[in-house]
Parts: structure tokens; C-alpha cells; sequence
């Protein structure tokens, strides 16, 4: 999964002359260079087999703040039929007008946080392969930096959409106990925004029954804000990864957990039987409803 000698890549030539921290420097290098592991590359190849309708993409824009490299993240409206009041990456199911993922990406950063699509501070770094939502969608994350901070201060959350944008150090996804070492502010323990005992990270294990009986592990990183977890959770750990060749302080899988490219293959492969509906997924399973998938949970 990780680059060999990834230091030796160029970026993007509108970035060649930006200054940066050297960290951030290469920690977007390696995320332009990544190449895909061979399950992430047969998924890739495949997206185009699955349904338009059934796609969405996600924006990770990334910016640098005091030399620390940080992602947008947003807490959706609490008056969302889906994942009310949970943390989320700008992005949205794909519309037929969209051309590609990218164009998804940004058109919905702009619907949600009043993101330019067509400012010059913005650089296409990559594309990541799809993930696989909750809803059987494939999700794309396009990989953006922004190259001036204060354009991040401008953005504005969309009414009925967003009710808080907020951002958080990408590498402490890996170890969430870089918030005390840059001294980041915390959402007060106790909180709505974070109930649980742990100080900085909580997991539990439970099924992803719609999924062929899957093992999921969520986790749960305490921010600013609302908490980072599920598919979000997930997606930042795979782009913190490469950004920074390393693994998580915390045992990333459940027991015979499958990894991401795998479900959505998956995904891929069951095209033919019908997706669940929510009252299905809610009731086939005893207890399902306290905490059955990745993304439902919002309370706890």
C-alpha cells in the first residue's frame, strides 16, 4: 500500500512553487503518487460497471495552519433524514450532470459549504479508491488542497445542510493523542459531541449484517466538534496512511474484518440483488437498531 521512496516524486506543478511545511510537502506527494494495492486497483477498474446512481464522492480538502496539514469536515444538519448531527466530508451521490467524481466532490462542497469549484487556490492531488457507504453506494474521495488558509474561514455552512464546519489534523486520525501535543481544542466530555467514557478514542465492535454478516470495528475520534467516525473514520485513516506511511496506534480491524476494497468488490458482485430498504435493515436483526452498521449510530 505505502510508496517507495515517495520523497523522490514531484508534485503537481500549480504547487511546485506554494510554500509549505516540509511535512505537508511530502505528505501530498506520496498521497499523488499512491499506488493502489492490486484489490484497490481491480476496484478502480470495475467502478464503471456499477450504477451511476448508486456513486457519490466525498471532498477531503486539505490545508496547512501553523505548519500542521488539517481536512474540512462538517457536521450535517440535525434535521437530515440520514446521519443527522454526525461528522461528514463535503460530498454527496453523484447527479447526471456530473462529468467524474471530482466534479461531484466539488459541486457538493459548494452546495454545502460555499467552496469556489473554480478558485486558483485549489490543487487536485488524487483520487482514493471507493469506499462502500452503509446504503450499498461506492464513494470516491478526492483528495484536494487548498493553498490558502484563509479561503477555509470563508466557507459558510449551507442552510438545512451543514450546521458546523470545523477541521482537524489529519495525522491525528492515526493517534488521536496528537490533539493534546498540538494543543487542539475538545468538544466538552460528557457532551452530545462526546458521551462517551474514553478520553480521546472509543471503538466497539458490532455486524454490518446487509454485508454478508460482516465484522465492523467503529471508531471514534474526539474533536472540536462532533466526533469523527464510520465511513468518514475510515476514509481519513486510509488518506492519513499514505500521507504518512504509518499505521494507527489502535488495532484497526475487528477479527475477521474485511478490508474496504473487499466490500465494495463485493458491492459490485451482488449488483443483481436488491439493496435493503431502512425498515429492513433496522428489523432484521435483534438490537439492530441500537447499533448495526457503520454510519446509523448517532446517538452514541
Amino acid at each position: 500500500m505505502l510508496l517507495q521512496s515517495s520523497e523522490n516524486f514531484a508534485l503537481p506543478q500549480t504547487l511546485l512553487h506554494v510554500e509549505m511545511h516540509d511535512d505537508t510537502r511530502t505528505a501530498l506527494r506520496r498521497l499523488y503518487h499512491y499506488e493502489p494495492m492490486p484489490e484497490e486497483r481491480t476496484l478502480i477498474d470495475l467502478k464503471s460497471s456499477y450504477p451511476k446512481a448508486k456513486t457519490a464522492a466525498v471532498l477531503l480538502l486539505l490545508f496547512e495552519k501553523q505548519g500542521v496539514l488539517r481536512v474540512v469536515l462538517t457536521t450535517r444538519s440535525k434535521t437530515l433524514r440520514t446521519h443527522p448531527g454526525q461528522t461528514a466530508l463535503p460530498g454527496g451521490k453523484s447527479e447526471p450532470m456530473d462529468q467524474d467524481s471530482v466534479s461531484t466532490a466539488l459541486r457538493e462542497a459548494y452546495e454545502e459549504c460555499g467552496l469556489d469549484p473554480s478558485s486558483s487556490s485549489l490543487h487536485l492531488i488524487s483520487q482514493l479508491p471507493p469506499f462502500l457507504s452503509q446504503w450499498k453506494l461506492l464513494v470516491t474521495p478526492v483528495v484536494v488542497f487548498i493553498d490558502n488558509a484563509a479561503c477555509v474561514d470563508d466557507l459558510k455552512p449551507g442552510v438545512g445542510e451543514v450546521d458546523r464546519i470545523f477541521s482537524h489534523p489529519l495525522e491525528a486520525v492515526l493517534d488521536p493523542s496528537l490533539v493534546l501535543t498540538l494543543n487542539e481544542p475538545l468538544s466538552e466530555k460528557g457532551s452530545e459531541d462526546w458521551p462517551y467514557v474514553e478520553e480521546l478514542y472509543a471503538t466497539s465492535d458490532t455486524t454490518w449484517t446487509q454485508m454478508r454478516g460482516s465484522a465492523y470495528r467503529m471508531h471514534r475520534v474526539r474533536t472540536c466538534a462532533s466526533p469523527i467516525k464510520g465511513l468518514t473514520m475510515d476514509i481519513l485513516t486510509l488518506a492519513a496512511q499514505i500521507a504518512y506511511e504509518k499505521g494507527t496506534t489502535y488495532t484497526r480491524y475487528a477479527p475477521n474484518q474485511p478490508i474496504p476494497s473487499q466490500l465494495a468488490l463485493w458491492a459490485i458482485e451482488d449488483l443483481d440483488n436488491p439493496l435493503p430498504t431502512m425498515d429492513q435493515v433496522v428489523h432484521s436483526t435483534p438490537g439492530i437498531g441500537a447499533m448495526a452498521s457503520r454510519e446509523q449510530e448517532s446517538s452514541r
